[in-house]
């Protein structure tokens, strides 16, 4: 198995952008679109636990769109053969002081194209340094 095969990272990592820009402009359609429409798709977030694609594209229709916007930082793309991948950030928020959230995906390459299956996002206090 090939790991981070150039050809095969630039793709997640172009799909992985694609919803960070979606996330943050609250493009829902897009959001949508980059999950697995499949009942085993499964969202841990800071405040939810979602199981299955309807589940997720609930909240996604209900959340507000307000404070959206964050900043990415040691966002590590890791990509195992053609077809699975991972994607790993940490980001902070201005409304989030002494926070940080944590957010990992696992990515799989579907007829559709390159779509979440698997999300967890969690906030952690800041380490005192």
């Amino acid at each position: 198995m090939i790991i981070n095969d150039p050809e095969v990272h630039a793709e997640v990592s172009a799909a992985f952008d694609r919803y960070e820009q979606a996330l943050t402009s609250n493009d829902v359609a897009t959001l949508d679109a980059l999950f697995w429409a499949s009942p085993h798709t499964v969202r841990y977030g800071v405040t939810e636990i979602l199981h299955g694609f309807d589940e997720i594209a609930a909240f996604r229709a209900g959340r507000s769109p307000v404070g959206l916007e964050r900043s990415l930082e040691r966002t590590v793309i890791t990509t195992y053969g053609r077809d699975m991948a991972t994607a790993a950030t940490l980001f902070r928020r201005d409304s989030m002081a002494g926070k940080i959230g944590r957010q990992m995906q696992t990515w799989m390459r579907t007829p559709e194209g390159w779509r979440v299956v698997a999300a967890h996002v969690s906030l952690m206090a800041l380490p005192e340094a």
